[in-house]
């Protein structure tokens, strides 16, 4: 009896399963119907998709068009970009793009028609933002200008769309929130310092770091066109070279060195190995516990040393001359660059003179009493000091960068040289913009016998007096010099009020990534 029945629930699954077999093939056929009907709907599936990783397969002969020369004198053209993705909205049968790239962007339409199907306008909304695509367009005029975007003259028809890399769906920040206006910003700065990556593609970091590469690039041209020598000092050194406790200390295999708190030795020794004319462009190193809105541990510092014949002002008219050239280049060099920082940071217009404005130091003292501020004759400015004369004098000469001569002796260094008219003040100089204080200088001691005297009377001996003495024992000439803070430079030139924005990688006490 059992034998029977067996067969039967056998002949039942076999029936079972040829009846799943028919259905899954009936699925499958549909399917494959279903995919030729949407291939043969979807015209446009080549002329979209994500593209193969580039792995250097083959090199095309294709141009690619930079985003900054998509004008009207190209209209009606058929060009490739690449670009990052910066907004997407889709509306219907099409979908308008802004492709961005550095600080320029331009609006793009994918619309259903004879170049576009409706998956590629759905492929093209789903892309996501910052992944870098390749598109194929026509260059096509506008008749209403197009004012949330630097190529406002002109938008592109896309033909083709390819992603090159592919961003993740959920970024740390959003670049349009990042480029908003203050005090509309949502981007607290830790959120944009922790994601610098991200926060350095808005159009206003762009800008402001391809000026700064404008200031080492005209303060080096300058200076090379005036004879001056670039030179590589160490910044692994034995002593302090400030001669304060402000320095880094490392380890140096069996014994212990410091990072450079300044080139001014090794500038020094330059100038007294007939060098002439120097200048450096390289970190700085200072451990102070300053947590304010201009100071780093770690900046970028443009040196400059140079032998003079009779008065050190002929070093401080190289100086203030080079400054000058870069103010003039930046203003007729990177008025894009200023604009587009303008956007987000208002500010007025960075002023100088020719010649440049030089106050004596007790001129700037009288300024300030005559103000209502009360300080002795040989006090140190003060930072509220400096900003308010930094007021006084552009109210007064209508100029936001001024040297102070003439310095106090007492609060400068024990290398500067005294004054010899006056032994309570002393040959050294600050120079200012919009009332901050961007370079420190002074006529070196450059007579051993005297640099062992002001280094005993600084209680500076300990200090690597040593190598300055050694360097002027064999007869150096009269030399004066200073140094610049690069990031200050720019952020005070655009009217910034962080120097972290100006510092692509900032170091302060509390930031050490990334």
């Amino acid at each position: 009896a059992a034998g029977p029945s067996g067969r039967g629930g056998a002949e039942e699954e076999q029936a079972q399963s040829k009846k799943a077999l028919k259905k899954q093939q009936k699925e499958a056929e549909k399917q494959a119907k279903k995919a030729e009907k949407q291939a043969k709907m979807d015209f446009a599936k080549d002329r979209y998709g994500v593209s193969a990783m580039v792995q250097s397969q083959e090199r095309l002969g294709r141009t690619l068009i930079r985003v900054q020369d998509l004008t009207p004198e190209k209209a009606n053209q058929l060009v490739w970009v690449r670009a990052r993705m910066h907004t997407i909205r889709a509306k219907g049968k099409q979908c308008f793009l802004v492709l961005r790239q550095q600080q320029f962007n331009v609006q793009a339409l994918v619309a259903v028609g004879d170049r576009a199907s409706k998956q590629m306008v759905k492929f093209a909304a789903n892309i996501t933002k910052e992944s870098i695509v390749d598109v194929e367009a026509v260059v096509q005029t506008v008749e209403q200008k197009i004012e949330t975007c630097t190529q406002h003259d002109v938008e592109l028809h896309v033909e083709r769309i390819f992603v090159i890399s592919q961003a993740d769906a959920r970024l740390p920040l959003q670049l349009e929130d990042a480029g908003l206006f203050l005090p509309a910003a949502t981007v607290n700065q830790d959120t944009r310092l922790d994601n610098r990556v991200i926060d350095l593609r808005t159009t206003t970091s762009q800008a402001i770091f391809r000026l700064q590469s404008g200031v080492c690039q005209l303060f080096r041209d300058t200076l090379l066109q005036k004879g001056f020598v670039e030179i590589q000092t160490p910044k692994i050194i034995s002593a302090a070279s400030e001669g304060g406790a402000n320095v880094f200390t490392v380890s140096y295999f069996k014994t212990s060195a410091y990072l450079a708190q300044s080139p001014q030795l090794y500038k020094q020794m330059c100038i007294c190995a007939d060098f002439d004319k120097v200048f450096c462009i390289g970190p700085v190193f200072r451990a102070e516990d300053s947590n304010t809105h201009r100071h780093l541990t770690e900046f970028v510092g443009l040196d400059i040393e140079m032998a003079f014949n009779y008065h050190y002002h002929e070093v401080l008219d190289s100086i203030t001359d080079t400054m000058v050239e870069i103010f003039k280049g930046l203003r007729d060099r990177f008025q894009t660059e200023i604009q587009t920082v303008c956007k987000q940071y208002h500010s007025e217009p960075f002023k100088f003179l020719e010649p440049t404005l030089r106050l004596e130091y007790q001129e700037g003292v009288a300024m300030l009493r005559a103000a209502g501020v009360e300080m002795g004759d040989e006090e140190d400015l003060s930072t509220p000091n400096e900003k308010l004369l930094g007021r006084l004098v552009k109210e007064k000469y209508d100029t936001d960068f001024y040297v102070l001569d003439k310095y106090p002796l007492e609060v400068r260094p024990f290398y500067t040289m005294p004054d010899p008219h006056n032994p309570k003040y002393s040959n050294s100089y600050d120079m200012f913009m919009r009332g901050e204080e961007i370079l420190s200088g002074a006529q070196r001691v450059h007579d051993a016998q005297l640099l062992t005297e002001r280094a005993s009377h600084h209680d500076a001996l300990s200090i690597d007096s040593k190598l300055h003495k050694y360097s002027f024992r064999y007869g150096a000439p009269p030399h004066a010099g200073g140094g610049i803070g690069l990031e200050r430079v720019t952020m005070l030139y655009l009217g910034l009020h962080n120097i972290r924005q100006t510092s692509m990688f900032p170091r302060d006490p509390k930031r050490l990534t990334p």
